[in-house]
């Protein structure tokens, strides 16, 4: 049996990353030098349905906190874990041991699948509760992208049995008109269907869609309400290469449709959102690090995204191992806000690095800008609450919340290590490459206090991508935090304490 110890030796890159533009000293993308490091394991086939894979019955999250509700258990895709891991004791050991050691560019080069012409594969992740503009998403996806062949979607479609129409329904059978894209794609397209009284909010639906990942080299998380641009496929792809960082996941809050592309698809928007405000919000046991309204503009880096904090759950592109390694936790019933802190800061402890696009490559459609009225019309998963007693419902919350804080050490003053469930832990926890507190200490959140230092935004962009480009490591495995001893002040007090540490 192959050990860790015994893998191929890996390649020296000398030099790979140019500070100065992110390739190698020959001039040639970071990525297009690692195309001779292969991994040990054959590629995977694609593509790759859950309607193959093994089944499992779990229970439903509102059900481990409050023992006596009537929900039943749910059948649902197990996790992408090929074969070819299990020596190792799994694809998660396997990729850095739960986050106990950094990957390798070898053991992160094992996962993604392409096709026979070497495209690299995209799944997207959509879950979508009772949305009308479901179908219409999907249909965007493909019709836009300059190569459907190589996307698979996935949808975690929650709706009311009785009275909606599943977002798998084509508007005509496919007898009918086989072109449509519900049927043109079917074998690129997975449905998982639920029943929308028991939803219990976009953490658990998107746990799900987690699950319906099986091997793509890329993965995207969107809403059910989104257009995609043309030729989205390949400029998100080349935006992420272009940032010669293994660890890229590029993530933002989308920008309102309105004026932001043609009919065609084409892109009209210059501008596009940077994530850097946050602050903490409610309080109690469920306050937590809510982001807010981001600031938009013209980027300030060209020719690659620009670094930046936070991540966002409203469009996030990344390697498919982010999927793998980071999956939306199983056990957060009711969680509505505080799932981005919860990925985002999980994801840092494994090395990830947040990226906001040099150009967008789809844009959402929000409530408050629609001139139509319809989307005020969507329903909530909030409606469930109705139908259960308020106490339950601040029950269920609390103890979402609670496990929430207390895996990202964000718990406040009082709440125990017992007081919130450790169920999986190591499978939903945080990883050992960097800690929480390195992350609070270099972004100004302070945490005895519960507060943070005002102006971020002052100091990611321009600043930020300048100063940490220049600690990527060699082998474009992620920025290396040891070497970064900044620590954010509020520039309207502190002065801009960063302009001496820029090359």
């Amino acid at each position: 049996m192959t050990t860790f110890q015994q893998l191929p030796s890996i390649p020296t890159l000398k030099d790979i990353i140019s500070p100065a533009t992110g390739t190698t000293e020959s001039g040639t993308n970071f990525h297009t030098a690692l195309d001779g490091l292969e991994s040990e394991f054959p590629p995977e086939s694609f593509p790759q349905s859950i309607h193959s894979v093994p089944l499992e019955s779990i229970r439903h999250p509102a059900v481990e906190i409050i023992p006596s509700l009537s929900i039943p258990n749910l059948t649902v895709p197990s996790f992408y874990d090929p074969p070819q891991f299990q020596p190792y004791g799994g694809i998660r050991s396997y990729l850095g041991n739960y986050g106990k050691d950094l990957m390798t560019p070898l053991q992160a080069r094992s996962v993604g699948s392409k096709l026979e012409n070497g495209l690299e594969t995209i799944f997207v992740a959509i879950a979508s509760y009772r949305d009308f503009q479901c179908r219409q998403t999907i249909e965007s996806i493909f019709t836009r992208a300059t190569y459907p062949a190589r996307i698979r979607v996935g949808v975690v479609d929650q709706y009311d049995y009785k009275v909606d129409a599943p977002c798998s329904r084509p508007e005509v059978s496919c007898e009918q008109d086989p072109n449509q894209i519900l049927c043109k794609y079917k074998s690129q397209i997975d449905f998982f269907s639920m029943e929308a009284q028991y939803a219990m909010g976009p953490v658990f639906a998107r746990h799900l869609g987690n699950r319906m990942y099986r091997g793509e080299y890329f993965a995207i998380q969107c809403d059910a309400h989104v257009d995609f641009v043309l030729d989205w496929d390949t400029s998100i792809i080349q935006q992420w290469k272009n940032a010669g960082n293994e660890m890229a996941v590029i993530t933002a809050y989308l920008s309102d449709i309105h004026n932001s592309m043609d009919e065609q698809g084409h892109l009209l928007r210059k501008t596009r959102p940077i994530m850097c405000q946050s602050d903490f919000e409610d309080v109690g046991v469920t306050m937590h690090l809510r982001h807010g309204q981001q600031p938009e503009g013209p980027a300030g880096i060209h020719g690659e995204p620009t670094l930046e904090p936070f991540w966002a759950a409203g469009f996030s592109f990344a390697r498919g191992h982010f999927v793998v390694n980071i999956p939306y936790d199983q056990h957060l019933p009711w969680v509505f806000q505080g799932e981005e802190i919860s990925i985002g800061l999980r994801g840092f402890t494994y090395g990830y690095d947040y990226y906001t696009p040099e150009t967008s490559s789809c844009f959402h459609y929000y409530a408050n800008a629609d001139k139509t009225g319809k989307r005020h019309t969507v329903k909530l998963f909030w409606e469930n609450a109705k139908k259960l007693n308020r106490t339950v419902v601040k029950k269920v919350e609390q103890g979402g919340m609670m496990r929430l804080n207390g895996i990202i050490h964000m718990s406040q003053p009082g709440i125990t290590e017992e007081s919130w469930n450790h169920m999986d832990e190591n499978k939903y926890g945080i990883g050992s490459v960097r800690t929480p507190e390195k992350f609070f200490e270099t972004f100004g959140i302070d945490m005895k206090n519960f507060k943070v230092q005002s102006h971020l935004c002052r100091f990611v962009g321009r600043n930020m991508h300048r100063i940490w480009k220049q600690y990527l490591r060699k082998d474009g495995m992620g920025i290396d935090y040891d070497k970064i001893t900044y620590r954010f002040k509020d520039p309207d007090v502190y002065g801009n304490t960063w302009k001496d540490l820029l090359p």
